[in-house]
């Protein structure tokens, strides 16, 4: 009984979205994040393409990750109740 009157008050729990998805989703498309995605991109592209490679792409994967997450710090709990 508990859990029909919550989803008669609250709507189904799999259809909430979650607000740090769509911020992340955002920020992803912000220049600044665009320019560290490409570089990430290009990285992925030169290291898949060789067999024999010790390169990984740690460090733009970070930059990148950086980027997004200081986009996101700074919209995200405007979001919070």
């Amino acid at each position: 009984m508990v859990f029909e009157r919550k989803m008669l008050t609250h709507g189904d729990p799999d259809d909430e979205v979650d607000p740090l998805e769509t911020i992340r989703a955002k920020c992803e498309q912000s220049e600044h994040c665009v320019h560290y995605k490409e570089r990430l991109e290009v990285c992925e592209a030169r290291v898949s393409s060789r067999s024999n490679t010790v390169e990984d792409c740690t460090e733009e994967l970070f930059d990148f990750l950086h980027a997004r997450d200081h986009c996101v710090s700074h919209k995200l709990f405007h979001n919070v109740k």
